[in-house]
């Protein structure tokens, strides 16, 4: 492909993740307030499943292609880059008080997953029996999510109607709804471009299939939720911006593994460098970020300052490194 083409839809993509980010919070933060269901559930629900189709839908055509290193690092890359860049520039700017109930079962499933996932990188292989536990994790996830916003309701219609909340017309619920098919489509599609063409220009460079799945690619398929939650910090909707990454991670570190091992109908072999390297960097970041929150109640802008440093340092291990 030429060159001068693959830059073109490089930067289309940027532009279609941009805008469609925009889109997709706010039909998001509007279907939140008009519900009554809290933007932590619609964060870590509607929005982490719509934006993390990316990373989904690029690593299990890896997978099936038999690129099982660039499947891997996409899955493994997108979570340190949620956690380590995403996650950490939000705290930089909007620091806030939690209550710890809103977040304990999400921070315990995401750092369990992320503990399987590094037992089975030194046993080898992501194998039927782990990929039923993640599953099981997952389902976990959302029954949580449901419940949740299930006692938000109920709090609500104790509490009778808010009148000063504005009245609900069809053609709100129709721009609001346009808004977020055209916002989520244009996730998908700019990050699909974003990661095809980043892709042909990191080959450029001679780069290994691991390094690029957990640099380019990675950080190709995690914009749309960098998108969404720049745009939520311009907003000041910090719980969105948190639950969509915390959702986010759960979603990638539970669903991606096992569907391509689904897909590619055999075990997916884990290799030394990701077991010894990329996973445990994985664990450390999300250790950083959720252990002290749950402690203090409280997502402070020094983890936020940590993680990021953290995370530079990773990527120049990575990069130097090389084909490995």
């Amino acid at each position: 492909m030429n060159l001068t083409l693959v830059i073109l839809l490089f930067i289309v993509g940027i532009v279609f993740i941009i805008k469609g980010g925009d889109l997709f919070v706010d039909a998001s933060s509007w279907i939140a307030e008009m519900s009554g269901i809290p933007r932590l559930i619609i964060g870590a629900t509607i929005v982490s499943l719509a934006t993390t189709l990316p990373e989904i839908l690029v690593s299990v055509m890896a997978a099936m292609k038999g690129k099982v290193d660039m499947s891997i690092g996409n899955a493994v890359g997108s979570v340190t880059a949620n956690i380590g860049l995403i996650m950490a520039v939000s705290l930089i700017c909007i620091p806030f008080v939690i209550e710890r109930k809103d977040y304990l079962v999400k921070s315990i499933l995401m750092m369990s997953a992320s503990v399987l996932i590094l037992i089975a990188g030194f046993l080898g292989q992501v194998g039927n029996i782990l990929s039923v536990v993640l599953f099981i994790i997952f389902a976990i996830f959302f029954w949580e999510n449901v419940s949740s916003a299930k006692r938000s309701l109920k709090k609500k219609e104790k509490r009778g109607r808010d009148d000063s909340r504005q009245q609900i017309t069809k053609k709100m619920i129709m721009i609001n709804v346009a808004k977020f098919v055209i916002g989520a489509a244009g996730i998908v599609c700019g990050a699909d471009l974003l990661v095809d063409n980043g892709s042909e220009l990191a080959r450029f460079a001679g780069i290994s299939e691991r390094i690029i799945g957990v640099t380019i690619v990675a950080i190709g398929t995690s914009l749309p939720e960098l998108i969404t939650t720049l745009t939520a910090i311009v907003k000041k909707q910090s719980a969105l911006s948190v639950g969509n990454i915390i959702g986010a991670n759960i979603i990638d570190l539970t669903l991606i593994l096992p569907l391509c091992s689904l897909f590619s109908g055999k075990p997916l072999p884990i290799t030394a460098a990701f077991a010894h390297f990329d996973l445990p960097a994985c664990l450390i970041v999300g250790c950083i970020a959720l252990i002290p929150a749950m402690i203090w109640e409280k997502f402070k802008r020094e983890q936020g300052i940590i993680m990021l440093f953290a995370y530079i340092f990773y990527m120049v291990l990575t990069c130097s490194m090389g084909s490995i």
